[in-house]
C-alpha cells in the first residue's frame, strides 16, 4: 500500500501544482523554460505511474475487503465508464459542443471515471486508488474553472459533426477498453 501511496503523492502532486502553487509554476517555467519544465513534469508523472501500477498490483495480491458491491454496481459503473471516455475524446477532438459546454472535459471525465469504480469496488486499495483521483479531480475542475473565469476564457461553439466525432470514438475507445484492454491490463472483465 505504500508504493501506491507514494505513487499517488508523486503523480497527482505534480499534477495539482496549478491547484495550489500555479504562481510558482509559472516563475519555475520561466526560470527554466518550457521545455524542461515539461520534461521534469512528465518524469515525475511517469515515475508516479509506474509506482501507482506497481503498488495497485501489489495491494490487490493481498486485498483488504471494506465492503462487498452488489453485483448490479457493475451496470452504472460500465454506463458511467462509458460518459467518461466520451469526455476524454472531448478533449482531443477539436470544435465540440461538449468542450465548449464544460471547459475541461478530461478532468471532468476523470471525476466521472473514479466516482464509478468507487461503485463497483470495495477494497481498500481501490478505496484508496479512485478517491484519491475522485478528490484531485474535484479540485482540479474547480480550480480550472476559476482559473477560466478569472482569465475571461471562453471555449469555441463546437459543431454537431465534431461533437458526433468525438461520441463515436469516445464509444469505441471505451469498447476497445471494456471488451479486451480491462481484461488484459487490469486482469477484470467489467461486462463479464
Amino acid at each position: 500500500m505504500a508504493m501506491l501511496i507514494a505513487g499517488l503523492v508523486l503523480f497527482l502532486g505534480v499534477h495539482s501544482v496549478r491547484i495550489f502553487a500555479d504562481d510558482w509554476r509559472n516563475a519555475l517555467i520561466a526560470k527554466l523554460g518550457a521545455g524542461p519544465w515539461k520534461g521534469l513534469y512528465s518524469l515525475v508523472s511517469l515515475a508516479g505511474f509506474v509506482l501507482i501500477v506497481m503498488g495497485y498490483g501489489a495491494a490487490r495480491a493481498t486485498p483488504v475487503d471494506l465492503w462487498m458491491p452488489p453485483r448490479w454496481t457493475a451496470h452504472p459503473t460500465s454506463l458511467l465508464t462509458l460518459i467518461a471516455f466520451i469526455l476524454l475524446a472531448a478533449a482531443y477532438v477539436k470544435g465540440n459542443h461538449i468542450k465548449a459546454a464544460i471547459g475541461h472535459p478530461m478532468v471532468a471525465g476523470v471525476k466521472i471515471w473514479a466516482f464509478a469504480h468507487l461503485l463497483s469496488n470495495g477494497r481498500l486499495a481501490d478505496v484508496v486508488l479512485f478517491g484519491a483521483f475522485l478528490v484531485w479531480a474535484v479540485l482540479d475542475f474547480r480550480s480550472s474553472r476559476q482559473r477560466d473565469k478569472r482569465s475571461g476564457t471562453r471555449y469555441p461553439a463546437g459543431s454537431g459533426a465534431r461533437t458526433a466525432i468525438t461520441v463515436v470514438a469516445g464509444v469505441v475507445a471505451w469498447a476497445v477498453f471494456a471488451f479486451v484492454l480491462h481484461a488484459m491490463w487490469i486482469g477484470v472483465k467489467p461486462l463479464g
